[in-house]
């Protein structure tokens, strides 16, 4: 049953939080598989002692717990830098918009309601991983491409220096040239001048439509 449950998960470690030991025992035999591994943990002081040693990729939390309930692990997870990304679905037998307001006010991903159904859990509950991946995925090609464009910026910074640096030494020279009334010398900077000023304003042309 718990394979043909979680056909669609993606491989994970998924951790349940639930003072309740039937329950636990229900999510472990429901959900476990073959490239799913569920632990557990009956409060949320344990479950966030848990997480703080890495490798859960989603967490399936109750709200109602002793020494440290839902909301105040869910606070916790997102105050994380570390821990702040890890998907949160939220399952309570609580069915007022009040508790599910607070839940997503502190960091709730998704809820499920109690009693548990558990094949449309493990739909949840691989719906959300798998946008959560797909949005790391998001955050990480938008990191290379933000180092990309600044390695870019930063070529097309010293090419402009090194033309303007050239510039200023023809400048010097045509200047020089120009004193000593060779007119032949002076056609040739000009000539060399100009090229280099069309490189110059033909880099500063692709800088700006690179940004």
């Amino acid at each position: 049953m718990a394979e043909q449950n979680m056909s669609r998960f993606e491989p994970a470690r998924l951790l349940v939080v639930d003072d309740d030991p039937i329950l636990r025992e229900f999510a472990v035999a429901n959900l476990t598989t073959s490239t799913v591994t569920v632990e557990t943990a009956e409060n949320g002081e344990l479950g966030w002692q848990r997480l703080k040693k890495g490798g859960i990729d989603i967490a399936l939390v109750d709200l109602e717990m002793p020494v440290m309930d839902g909301f105040g692990l869910i606070t916790a997870i997102r105050g994380s830098d570390k821990l702040f990304p890890l998907p949160v679905v939220v399952a309570t037998s609580r069915n007022d918009m009040e508790a599910i307001d607070r839940a997503y006010s502190v960091g709730a991903t998704a809820f499920t309601l109690k009693p548990l159904n558990w094949r449309v859990v493990s739909y949840q509950l691989s719906y959300v991983l798998r946008n959560s991946r797909e949005e790391a995925r998001v955050r990480s090609n938008a990191r290379t491409l933000r180092h990309r464009l600044r390695a870019q910026d930063e070529v097309v910074s010293t090419c402009q220096q090194g033309v303007d640096d050239l510039m200023r030494i023809i400048l010097e020279d045509m200047q020089s040239v120009a004193a000593s009334a060779d007119t032949s010398a002076v056609r040739t900077w000009t000539r060399i001048f100009g090229e280099v000023d069309k490189l110059r304003a033909n880099i500063q042309e692709k800088s700006v439509r690179v940004r």
